[in-house]
């Protein structure tokens, strides 16, 4: 796979309660990916950017809400989640070390 490609397939990190509580059950991650991503190229991203080692991914399309301002309507995009499953024993340091006692 293209190292480029690799790079912009995953956009961010997914923090919410949801996958705080995924997390510390399962040693699971949830991050934002591009729409057109597969499975391979998540796993291949995540293991070269963290040095990890992914056992599972599961992708899951999230479709836009439909919202209203005033008399006009519009929809939010539409777009892709990654749950990513690793080996036991690794982690992904998702705040930077920070310590927040």
């Amino acid at each position: 796979m293209n190292e480029e490609r690799l790079m912009k397939v995953l956009l961010s990190p997914v923090i919410s309660e949801k996958s705080a509580m995924v997390g510390d059950s399962s040693n699971q991650y949830v991050f934002k990916t591009v729409t057109d991503a597969t499975k391979g190229e998540v796993k291949a991203a995540i293991e070269q950017l963290f040095e990890v080692v992914v056992t599972n991914v599961t992708m899951m399309n999230v479709k836009g809400k439909v919202k209203r301002f005033r008399n006009k309507e519009g929809k939010r995009n539409d777009w892709k989640k990654a749950y990513i499953t690793l080996k036991e024993g690794d982690e992904i340091d998702l705040l930077g070390g920070a310590d927040f006692s």
